[in-house]
């Protein structure tokens, strides 16, 4: 994962995107108990979100590098990553909140608890709602964080759906 560290970290350096924060089950290791997963999800926040193909960019200065892609990710090092665009002004939000961890002295952007729990909660997949489960179990995050992270994003209902799905069972 250390490269994939450097590299993030000289995308924005060289301002091929402003900002990133690694999400998905690769951030949720942070808080839990490690998790299977495939490959490294990276939310990105782009210069020109707006271009019909936002991510040519980041493709180009990856392959400059020697690290070519791979179906929908591109393999740096053992990892195969996904670089997903900001898709919201909640996934916006949580990139430019992210907490800075070290990776063997090199500097990670990880989505903090709460916002990887709000983001599974609006996308509201199986595996999403066993990520809150997880990360509310693993004491990541509470009750209180989330709500107040849904009703600020609109995501009361799915919040709500959630606890009665889950908290009377």
């Amino acid at each position: 994962m250390d490269k994939v560290a450097v590299l993030l970290n000289e995308m924005v350096e060289q301002g091929i995107i402003e900002d990133y924060a690694v999400f998905g089950a690769v951030a949720q290791m942070r808080y839990t108990e490690a998790v299977v997963t495939l490959d490294a999800d990276i939310l990105v926040a782009l210069a020109e979100p707006d271009k019909l193909d936002v991510l040519s960019p980041i493709y180009d200065f990856c392959r400059e590098r020697g690290y070519f892609p791979e179906g929908e990710a591109v393999r740096v090092g053992d990892w195969p990553v996904q670089f997903i665009p900001a898709f919201n002004k909640l996934t916006r939000e949580a990139i430019r909140d992210a907490e800075i961890g070290d990776l063997d002295g090199i500097p990670l952007r990880v989505i903090r608890a709460d916002y990887l729990a709000v983001i599974a909660l609006s996308v509201g997949r199986a595996k999403d709602f066993a990520r809150v489960l997880a990360l509310r179990e693993a004491g990541a995050v509470t009750d209180k964080e989330i709500s107040d992270l849904a009703i600020r994003h609109n995501l009361t209902s799915e919040w709500n759906l959630f606890r009665k799905r889950f908290d009377e069972s």
